[in-house]
């Protein structure tokens, strides 16, 4: 049985002041594996992340529905775990006060929160740094912090949002990594919502590239690269081929909605 299963899942919002509705999804249908790691790539405004809304609760869709290990998805709950590209860490809370919080919702012993917490602290690279406030860290150490925060919780799927869509190539390319590196090791099944046609690539099994707005899903590409993967499987010839087809795909996307603007 599929981990997740997308349903025809459609979504179009009301009118403003009277005007046109906006389909911003066609219906869609979508299974994901237990421990696959999906990247969603498509151009501005296709859907992608109204998508993955709908998938963490945070949306209700118009048509269809969302299955995770078989039970409907009707809200938010902690068997999803989000990202997004925002920077949505709690000012007031230290790192790992932010990466205990939904553990203490969930009315763990504080000596277990604390176990918990000192390994995802690890995990991310963020050791000396429990401490800390937002304001004294780095945007690549506040997403370090948003996705220990995201995993502590040992939910049944992460979605992430253009995660590092904010942060400078040299830091985006290290956090690619990380994050790779964590589902290596702990397998998690991850839903990635991106704009980014190599990072797409680089951290996927499976490319499913959606259309220009309303979106659907146009194409799903496997990545047949070997894990664990290094950055410089980006210089070969195989992933140099997946690049030129999914850059076609997204560049006629890309087209029909300048000749509609």
């Amino acid at each position: 049985m599929s981990k997740l299963v997308v349903e025809g899942v459609g979504r179009t919002f009301p009118g403003v002041r009277g005007g046109a509705p906006t389909e911003a999804l066609q219906p869609i249908s979508l299974a994901v594996a237990d421990n696959d790691f999906i990247t969603i790539l498509g151009p501005s405004g296709c859907g992608k992340s109204t998508l993955l809304r709908v998938v963490a609760g945070l949306d209700t869709p118009t048509t269809g529905r969302v299955l995770l290990d078989g039970a409907p998805v009707t809200g938010p709950g902690a068997d999803r775990g989000m990202v997004f590209q925002s920077y949505t860490l709690f000012p007031w809370l230290t790192v790992r006060q932010n990466i205990c919080f939904g553990l203490r919702e969930k009315g763990l012993p504080a000596r277990r929160q604390d176990e918990i917490a000192a390994h995802y602290v690890a995990k991310v690279g963020l050791a000396g740094f429990e401490h800390h406030f937002p304001k004294m860290l780095s945007g690549g150490m506040q997403q370090r912090t948003a996705i220990a925060r995201a995993l502590a919780t040992e939910p049944k799927i992460l979605l992430l949002d253009e995660p590092f869509g904010a942060l400078d190539n040299q830091t985006r390319a290290l956090m690619q990594e990380l994050l790779l590196a964590i589902w290596e090791s702990e397998k998690k099944t991850v839903l990635f919502v991106t704009h980014d046609i190599e990072e797409s690539i680089f951290m996927a099994g499976r490319v499913v590239v959606m259309s220009a707005r309303p979106g659907r899903i146009k194409a799903e590409v496997a990545v047949d690269l070997a894990h664990p993967r290094h950055y410089t499987v980006k210089t070969t010839p195989e992933f140099s081929a997946l690049k030129a087809r999914l850059t076609e795909e997204i560049r006629v996307e890309a087209l029909k909605v300048a000749t509609a603007a």
